[in-house]
């Protein structure tokens, strides 16, 4: 018997998408010594942040069903029909985390923004310092 060659079956468009992929690799930047220490000082301040904002998540989800077992007087509460607990648990987290994602996304923010600051002041004083020639 003679075996058949297989032949792979697919789309026009899976066929595009996938030469595509081929072409020449992207450019990346060229970063200076000193702009990569900016960088890197960059992220782990904002990965300190991260952290800390992940914490926060972390010890109110654990800590809200632990408080609210500590309480279970407050079982007892029905706003809206509904038991408190319930809607504690339910409810009250989405706005927590979207809160602490905020203030996340703002102290990353503020992160960049005086690294940069301090960056350019560190230039315009290394300026000044550079002796320059008779005028």
């Amino acid at each position: 018997m003679t075996r058949q060659r297989r032949v792979a079956v697919t789309s026009p468009q899976t066929r595009v998408a996938l030469g595509r992929r081929h072409g020449p690799p992207s450019r990346l930047p060229h970063l200076t010594p000193a702009e990569i220490a900016i960088a890197a000082r960059i992220r782990r301040a904002q990965l300190r942040r991260a952290v800390s904002a992940l914490l926060a998540v972390g010890g109110f989800l654990v800590g809200l069903p632990i408080a609210l077992a500590l309480f279970p007087g407050l079982s007892g509460l029905r706003p809206a029909g509904i038991q408190l607990p319930w809607l504690a648990v339910a409810v009250l987290p989405y706005p927590a985390m979207a809160g602490l994602a905020w203030w996340q996304l703002r102290q990353a923010e503020r992160v960049e923004r005086v690294e940069r600051a301090d960056d350019r002041a560190a230039d315009r004083a290394d300026d000044r310092a550079v002796p320059r020639g008779p005028r």
